[in-house]
């Protein structure tokens, strides 16, 4: 990329812990996220999650003139990523009079210590120059105060480190920083030693032709949440990560990223801009979450810019539906974080359930970072009237189970859950004389007036207590009669021509009328609907995906939903329509909404419910993959159909049953093949 990026998002990097939005000059302080560092809103009384101080920043001077102070002396600017490794390349030229020095800075936040980030300037000139350097951690664009500052002795063997209160005092961080120059011509000097200003280190530095400067940064950053004093835990990992050194640190990020792409999504047939989008949003889903990751991640990672809403950094329903099923085939340790952070709450659901006069558990629509809470803005009419909320945080768990065949966790973290979810689903259910009717629920589509007998809450209460009965049996746990009462009493609104209606009294051209709920009931949720009904259910909702496509969440399912009818031609246009359109140019940051979608504002992204929806298409919905407890070699259930031109989809190596295996899903093959082991590659990955 190469200029100012206009209208474009900045570049988003991220290991899961920490999350950065960088610049197209690095040294200008951007956006920082640490996860489960929370604050007051500042347009809402709500506890979220908002930026810390920036631990990347930088400044370059030349005589008295700061870059910092001059911007306008900055030009040919470009920006590329390797998403093989993370890292963010960028470049500038800074001009002084008769002067220019060219730096190029690498960007990079560690997988392998993920409480890291890094950074690399090397400047260079070919004139003999004078220059002044600056690393700082940048506090100006965070809302909040220095708690405390640990300079000199304290701080070693770092430069300095904050303790950092944000507004509304709900929570903190620690960070703590080093940085490293090479040909300095006098001591560098810390600056602003005192108060809530930023902290800085300079150096004086002199370039010669042909001979670069590097300038290293290394930051440590760790939340309360997880130290109760983490301005000295920062200093701690700080020193574990300067032992090891920059470029040691830099070859482990790399390795990490090697491991990951081993679960590369490769398409043969499709044409090179669709793989692009494929692997970035591998890469941007991948990174947004870690084994380290305390608070689970939110609808854009641990992304945060100003100019839209970013649902406050909460962790909703679409976290646990629709990025827990990848990542348990692509990264499980990063897929089971997410499932702490409920675990962890579980008394915040089961008092939610208490609320409502209900047993059992009912998990929040909005979920805060630290507290685990309801925190929705204003009435949350959401989420009162949500109720397949609940029934995904628990199915994660069950597929959690299956995919890694792991009881313990099971048994001490999942059963609490499945149970507890499945208890408050039978009293969220009300009797009548034949079955039992859902009363006032809202599915995908979220409508003013709930309406009754939601379709895609029933078929996924469906699947949910089919899973959760059948790990019952395998960890010797009670099933209560009412479970299977349950079970065998749920009727979906059918219409007489054998559609599945999204609810009870459903028009076509009501509000929200062409949302696929029910096609998401056919796939992700295996609903075993007849074929009379799946076939009359596709061609409905299938004619009507112009009215739908272009807004969030359940558009990338649609090449699944027209390959189960046999549609190529459409399937490949849907992933165009329903994926690929979302693609913002900067990086591939995929957008909630098309910007051609009359509810799209400003650019909002990258969005992990469609990137986890397309991910689970590629991984599932076409290979026709359902992951369950039987043999991996068995999770194939139907004939493999693909987009027009494709002709296979591949992965050297996920996960399934605990145990690393090879997925290939030919086109035309009656069902995709899933073998055990993998080997050893080296992907090359396009930003």
């Amino acid at each position: 990329m190469r200029g100012i990026r206009g209208n474009d998002l900045p570049a988003y990097v991220s290991n899961g812990l920490i999350g950065l939005r960088v610049c197209e000059v690095p040294l200008v302080p951007g956006s920082a996220i640490l996860n489960g560092v929370v604050g007051l809103y500042p347009e809402e009384p709500l506890e979220a999650a908002i930026p810390v101080p920036y631990p990347l920043c930088g400044d370059i001077g030349i005589g008295e003139a700061w870059m910092s102070e001059q911007p306008w002396a900055v030009s040919e600017l470009e920006q590329s990523y390797d998403f093989s490794a993370g890292e963010l390349n960028s470049s500038f030229l800074f001009r002084v009079g008769e002067k220019a020095v060219l730096a190029r800075i690498i960007t990079f936040a560690s997988r392998s210590d993920p409480a890291l980030v890094l950074q690399q300037l090397e400047l260079s000139s070919e004139a003999a120059c004078e220059v002044r350097l600056r690393a700082m951690i940048g506090t100006a664009h965070a809302r909040g105060h220095v708690g405390r500052r640990m300079i000199g002795a304290e701080a070693q063997p770092g430069d300095g480190a904050l303790l950092w209160i944000p507004e509304g005092e709900m929570s903190c961080c620690g960070i703590a920083f080093a940085s490293q120059c090479t040909n300095t011509r006098e001591e560098p000097v810390i600056q602003q030693k005192h108060g809530s200003g930023p902290l800085i280190k300079e150096y004086r530095v002199t370039l010669k032709p042909g001979k670069p400067v590097r300038l290293q940064q290394v930051t440590a950053m760790i939340p309360s949440i997880v130290h109760h004093r983490p301005d000295e835990e920062a200093v701690r990992r700080l020193a574990k990560g300067l032992a090891l050194g920059f470029d040691r640190l830099r070859a482990c990020n790399r390795e990490q990223w090697d491991e990951i792409w081993q679960g590369r999504i490769v398409v043969e047939g499709a044409n090179s801009h669709h793989q692009r989008l494929i692997d970035a949003g591998f890469f941007y889903l991948n990174s947004s979450a870690h084994r380290s990751s305390p608070a689970a991640t939110s609808m854009f990672g641990l992304a945060s810019w100003p100019g839209y809403n970013y649902y406050y950094g909460h962790v909703m329903w679409d976290i646990d539906a629709f990025c827990v099923p990848p990542l348990l085939l692509i990264q499980p340790g990063a897929a089971r974080s997410l499932l702490d952070f409920r675990a962890r709450h579980v008394g915040a659901a089961k008092a939610y359930a208490k609320l409502d006069g209900h047993g059992g558990l009912r998990f929040p629509w909005q979920a805060a970072p630290r507290s685990g809470e309801e925190a929705s803005p204003g009435p949350g009419p959401a989420a009162a009237n949500a109720a397949h909320v609940s029934l995904h945080v628990a199915r994660a768990f069950a597929l959690h189970a299956d995919a890694t065949g792991d009881r313990r966790y099971l048994r001490d973290h999942g059963w609490p859950i499945l149970s507890g979810v499945a208890d408050w689903l039978v009293d969220r259910m009300s009797t009548t004389e034949n079955s039992m009717k859902l009363l006032r629920a809202n599915g995908p589509a979220e409508v003013p007036d709930p309406p009754d007998n939601d379709s895609f809450t029933l078929m996924t209460a469906c699947d949910l207590l089919r899973r959760t009965i059948r790990l019952a049996r395998s960890i010797d746990a009670e099933v209560p009669v009412s479970w299977h009462g349950l079970l065998d009493r749920i009727r979906l609104p059918v219409r007489s021509d054998g559609v599945i209606a999204s609810h009870e009294n459903f028009r076509v051209n009501e509000e929200k009328g062409a949302t696929p709920s029910p096609l998401a009931g056919l796939f992700p949720m295996h609903y075993p609907a007849s074929d009379r009904e799946s076939k009359a259910t596709l061609d409905f909702f299938l004619k009507r995906w112009r009215d739908y496509v272009g807004s969030p969440m359940l558009s990338a399912f649609y090449p699944v939903w027209a390959a189960m009818a046999g549609d190529r031609g459409l399937a490949l246009a849907l992933f165009e329509q329903g994926y690929a359109a979302y693609d913002k140019g900067r990086f591939h940051q995929c957008l909630e909404y098309r910007e051609d979608h009359p509810d799209s504002k400003v650019p909002a992204g990258p969005f992990m419910a469609n990137i986890g929806g397309m991910l689970m298409t590629m991984l599932m919905g076409l290979p026709g993959l359902e992951i369950s407890a039987a043999d991996p070699a068995t999770w194939g259930r139907r004939r493999v159909v693909l987009p027009s031109g494709w002709k296979s989809i591949s992965v050297n190596r996920i996960w399934a049953g605990g145990r690393p295996m090879r997925l290939v899903a030919q086109h035309g093959k009656e069902c995709a093949e899933l073998v055990p082991g993998s080997e050893t590659i080296h992907s090359a990955v396009e930003a």
